[in-house]
């Protein structure tokens, strides 16, 4: 048999993080080209043979639906170019927030997504940080769901902080922080935002001692940033000597740049999965995970164990 084959494209979106991935890997980009229409309809090519090819297809689905649309046109050219496998590198995976029927009537994107992917013929999925766990199990594919642990807590400790305590800016992200909190030995507090009617925002508490600590704050995505900047304000309240943010996905919508510029927050720290729509906010650090995918990309082309490369697990 000849030796296998391993190629790299990107989507249009997420080719910043693709050069990182691909240059991390020693490797250039394979040849795409996206042909527009002048009514705004696209499709995809490949520039170069794929067939009996292991591809490796670069593209985080955020906003506009253009994106996960380019990645499914993608997918499908490389089955119908007779690409021996189609690994779908989804750095961060939309509408993941979409994972339940959380009132009457409501669509399950996250599912239709899975449903969308695999109709569209891709082998296996490579993600990081789901917003839900249960997500994988919406694929009858295998998925290699990625943390942003394996860079966070190396750079957490670098900070050296003192009288250190982990936090989670809501109930639902206690999991991930008490995580954390075991590996780096530290307390944990949990906010917890009280409504007493909906769309009304009530009393911020928190949870736990944070008088005279160096708070972090974990979650997997920003949006807009408020809930974090009024737990942050509240802990500052309490005495807490700084507070600093880390969240995978740097979604940042709305007033989210403002509203963290603002707010009593230290430092934000992020990842690159998702390109940031203003970088002039002094207090936003990017980290990448362009390494993290390389080396992943590599343990599956060569069936080597993943599981070596996490810190821990969620």
């Amino acid at each position: 048999m000849p030796p296998k084959s391993l190629k790299i494209f990107s989507g249009t979106a997420t080719r910043y993080l693709a050069e990182k991935i691909s240059k991390s890997f020693h490797q250039d980009l394979g040849k795409v080209n996206k042909l527009l229409f002048s009514d705004g309809e696209f499709t995809t090519v490949f520039d170069e043979t794929i067939r009996g090819s292991h591809v490796f297809l670069i593209q985080s689905t955020f906003p506009p639906a253009d994106n996960l649309f380019e990645l499914l046109m993608m997918i499908d050219a490389a089955k119908r170019a007779s690409a021996y496998k189609i690994i779908a590198v989804i750095p961060y995976f939309g509408c993941a927030r979409q994972d339940r029927k959380d009132q009457p009537r409501v669509a399950i994107g996250a599912k239709l997504v899975a449903d969308l992917l695999t109709a569209a013929g891709v082998d296996r999925v490579i993600t990081m940080d789901l917003h839900a766990d249960q997500i994988q199990g919406f694929f009858n594919i295998p998925v290699d769901h990625l943390y942003a642990s394996a860079i966070f807590v190396p750079y957490i400790k670098s900070l050296n902080l003192t009288d250190l305590v982990v936090a989670s800016p809501d109930a639902g992200g206690s999991k991930r922080a008490n995580s954390y909190a075991k590996y780096l030995g530290t307390p944990m507090v949990i906010c917890h935002k009280h409504r007493p009617q909906p769309n009304v925002v009530g009393e911020m508490r928190v949870i736990g001692d944070v008088k005279g600590k160096n708070v972090v704050m974990l979650d997997d995505m920003i949006d807009t940033a408020g809930t974090l900047t009024a737990a942050a304000d509240k802990m500052m309240e309490q005495g807490a000597l700084s507070v600093r943010a880390f969240a995978t996905h740097g979604v940042l919508s709305g007033k989210a740049y403002e509203n963290i510029e603002k707010s009593a927050l230290t430092e934000v720290v992020v990842t690159d999965t998702i390109p940031l729509k203003d970088t002039t906010c002094s207090k936003i650090k990017v980290l990448s995970v362009a390494d993290i995918f390389a080396e992943t990309i590599s343990c599956v082309f060569n069936n080597e164990t993943i599981s070596d490369h996490f810190i821990f697990r969620k």
